[in-house]
């Protein structure tokens, strides 16, 4: 008994922020840095970024005078309490996406994966109430996890499927990463904040054989490594530390027996037809692509959501899979996300 992704639904916010911040970030930057700063940005992979965030005026930034970050950084309580109010509304139009795509009636298990968000009553039940779901249905709050909380998620809706085959479990992932802008004259910083944006996805899963079958859950976390990625809840939001180690670090591992043994089982990279990347940045799909010898081709999918919406966290891995959903009938390959750790999380996953 296996878990079926039968349809994935996907929705970002109406406002473009990725041109605003490379702005907004090189005002903040030495001249040396600043050509540092912009070059590092062209070569990003990344064309749009989306945010809940605006200006009351139409057509403002977030960063205008009068908007959320106009008048210096806000305070943790302030971002918390935006998402407590947008990312519900996002998650049901990923909801809503979904529902064209499969028939959500009678749904038993709500399984939702978040990070960049606080707030009591969960989301979880925010979202159930929304739906009118059942008050016995059963749910997970997959917290703080960071870009692979979407393999956990899926994980738990995989088990709640193996023991109960007639489970019909929905899925959400919901980030709102751009609640967490640094005011910093750091490059480092800067360049980490600039991949970051929001976005929702939503997955119907059950035992019937349709869709995409997941199977085969892996699991790894690099030695000495866990200083490399990490969130610090501060007075002024989440900071993320993301050190430059990391590329390297994910190639190098790749290249190790153990980790390739995990993810690959017996077959080798070039017999994996379909690869679900999570798009944390061009530099680690370039450390995938290196470390496991892929072809120039093999991540496409995944550059292409980086290009579109940049990575949006744990709902990043959602979108890939949706595209690839999207564009073939016989999916046949693996899914891999990395995250704070350093750990690696991934499935194989084949067509029904």
């Amino acid at each position: 008994m296996t878990a079926h992704i039968h349809a994935i639904g996907t929705a970002v916010p109406g406002r473009d922020v990725h041109r605003v911040f490379i702005d907004w970030a090189a005002e903040r930057l030495g001249h040396r840095d600043k050509a540092l700063f912009l070059r590092m940005a062209g070569r990003s992979g990344i064309e749009h970024r989306w945010s809940t965030l605006g200006h009351p005026a139409e057509g403002g930034s977030p960063t205008d005078p009068g908007a959320f970050y106009g008048e210096g950084m806000p305070p943790t309580s302030e971002r918390m309490a935006v998402y407590a109010r947008e990312a519900p509304e996002l998650a049901m139009a990923a909801i809503e996406d979904l529902r064209s795509r499969a028939a959500l009636g009678e749904i038993t298990h709500l399984v939702v994966a978040s990070c960049t968000g606080f707030v009591a009553p969960g989301i979880d039940q925010i979202i159930a109430r929304r739906l009118g779901l059942a008050p016995n249905v059963e749910r997970t709050l997959v917290g703080f996890m960071g870009c692979y909380a979407a393999v956990a998620a899926l994980r738990v809706a995989h088990h709640i499927v193996r023991s109960d085959p007639a489970a019909r479990v929905l899925l959400v992932t919901i980030e709102l990463c751009s609640l967490h802008l640094q005011e910093t004259p750091e490059v480092a910083s800067l360049m980490a904040q600039l991949q970051f944006a929001d976005g929702a996805a939503a997955a119907l899963l059950t035992a019937e054989p349709k869709g995409v079958a997941i199977d085969r859950f892996f699991a790894a976390t690099l030695p000495e490594s866990d200083g490399l990625i990490r969130w610090d809840i501060g007075d002024e939001g989440f900071v993320m530390h993301l050190s430059g180690e990391v590329p390297g670090r994910i190639a190098h591992a790749l290249e190790s027996a153990d980790l390739r043994q995990a993810i690959l089982g017996n077959r080798s990279a070039g017999d994996i037809q379909d690869w679900a990347v999570h798009a944390g940045g061009r530099s680690i799909l370039d450390a995938v692509e290196q470390g496991l010898g892929l072809g120039a081709s093999a991540l496409s999918a995944s550059r292409e959501v980086l290009r579109r919406y940049g990575n949006m966290s744990s709902a990043t891995l959602m979108f890939v899979l949706a595209a690839l959903m999207a564009g073939s009938s016989a999916i046949d390959g693996v899914a891999l996300a990395f995250g704070p750790g350093l750990a690696a999380e991934g499935f194989r996953m084949t067509s029904a």
